[in-house]
């Protein structure tokens, strides 16, 4: 019993480094887009990776940082579109050629 109880917290540990981490490769890959957009884009790839390996859950501003379909770091403007249209916020990526869609609802 015990060392479950050890496991788990060992456990918990990891996964907050982890998300730790994710967070710093994602900032690594807004800072180091001006440069070199490849370097930005490895960083995305690592961040994703230790999520998944860790199945941390990323929030929204997180995700709408990069491609969901080439897993490029997307900064609207240089490349990706962003545009508004019957109710979603749709964002175009100028790398992969395609769309991602994200409803914009008003809750109440």
């Amino acid at each position: 019993m015990i060392m479950a109880k050890k496991h788990q917290i060992m456990k918990e540990k990891l996964k907050k480094q982890a998300k730790a981490d994710v967070v710093k490769y994602l900032e690594l890959a807004k800072e180091s887009f001006k440069q070199d957009h490849k370097k930005s884009n490895l960083y995305v790839h690592k961040a994703r990776l230790l999520a998944m390996k860790h199945n941390i859950r990323l929030p929204k501003e997180m995700k709408r940082t990069f491609c969901k379909h080439c897993y490029s770091y997307l900064v609207p403007g240089v490349n990706c579109r962003v545009r508004t249209r019957e109710g979603k916020l749709i964002y175009y990526c100028l790398e992969c050629k395609e769309y991602i869609r994200i409803p914009i609802g008003t809750r109440a």
